[in-house]
């Protein structure tokens, strides 16, 4: 960064750094602790569509990657596409194996990006849900490197429970590296195990 980027207020943006994705069983296990929340075993990972050869191939590989995977029952990944355009590769998996579905994400978002797909990622996410059936997931910020709870409210519509929100965020502060920006807490209605 240069004098005049100082100056003029410029940053640099954050590298992504899928690594972060790894921290994910960790939280859990803080989460399940301090406010009742366990995994579903659903995750996804959502970029801006994409048509073509290219990520038909990129579609193939992934498949062909995950589906080595023995432990699995089912399709390794899921394409589907939301209300607002935008595609999720969903992978599916017992809520015991939180572990497999992080590497199914990172495995995901990995070869996106080694295959030219990286600009189009926009953001991970990994399902929870609590005893009284609440829904959560933590959202990786791709191109932030940062995460945030979204808790959509169950049956009333596009609300969401902002107070739960924030109460994740305080849980999971030496957990996971939470995106500070509360205006990048996009909401994302329709994803998937939500």
């Amino acid at each position: 960064m240069g004098f005049l980027d100082i100056l003029f207020g410029r940053t640099k943006p954050v590298a992504p750094d899928l690594d972060q994705l790894f921290a994910l069983p960790s939280a859990a296990i803080t989460l399940e602790a301090a406010a009742g929340f366990t995994p579903t075993g659903t995750g996804a990972v959502c970029f801006a569509t994409v048509e073509g050869g290219a990520f038909a191939e990129t579609n193939r590989e992934v498949q062909a990657l995950l589906d080595a995977d023995t432990d699995r029952t089912g399709p390794p990944v899921e394409l589907q596409r939301d209300d607002y355009g935008y595609s999720w590769l969903v992978s599916r998996r017992t809520p015991e194996q939180l572990t497999a579905l992080v590497n199914d994400l990172h495995a995901v978002n990995s070869a996106m990006e080694v295959n030219g797909f990286g600009p189009q990622l926009l953001c991970s996410t990994a399902c929870f849900e609590d005893g009284r059936g609440r829904r959560l997931a933590l959202v990786y910020l791709y191109k932030r490197g940062t995460f945030y709870p979204f808790a959509p409210l169950a049956e009333q519509g596009e609300r969401r429970d902002n107070p739960l929100e924030l109460q994740i965020k305080a849980v999971l502060a030496d957990d996971l590296r939470i995106e500070q920006d509360l205006g990048r807490w996009f909401p994302i209605w329709g994803a998937p195990g939500l």
